[in-house]
């Protein structure tokens, strides 16, 4: 089964954009999807801006950011995002976000 559209926006130099990679690869494996993974490089502050990069690495599901809440966020910024989960601290997605977004996206 095919999946949905996956992009992973980050800057040069960004250590967990290839993990992150990894991870949605995993994660769409446990779910028997093949999404097309696209790797979008955020060169500078304007293109932060203009494509709401809200830090490296961002994970949008068909254009929506697996992060519960975050398209409350309005700071575009080029740096490392951390994320917050039930876990504590990561420079990734949680895998319950990926998990999610992947399933609704594919239903």
């Amino acid at each position: 089964m095919s999946g949905p559209r996956v992009e992973i926006l980050y800057f040069d130099g960004c250590p967990n954009h290839e993990p992150t990679r990894a991870l949605v690869e995993r994660v769409a494996a446990e779910l028997d999807l093949q999404p097309q993974i696209e790797l979008v490089n955020v060169p500078d502050s304007e293109a932060a801006a203009r494509l709401r990069f809200l830090g490296s690495p961002t994970v949008r599901v068909e254009g929506r950011d697996v992060e519960p809440g975050a398209e409350q966020r309005g700071e575009c910024v080029l740096s490392c995002r951390v994320y917050r989960s039930e876990h504590g601290f990561a420079g990734q997605p949680d895998a319950s976000w990926i998990r999610t977004a992947l399933s609704e996206a594919s239903a």
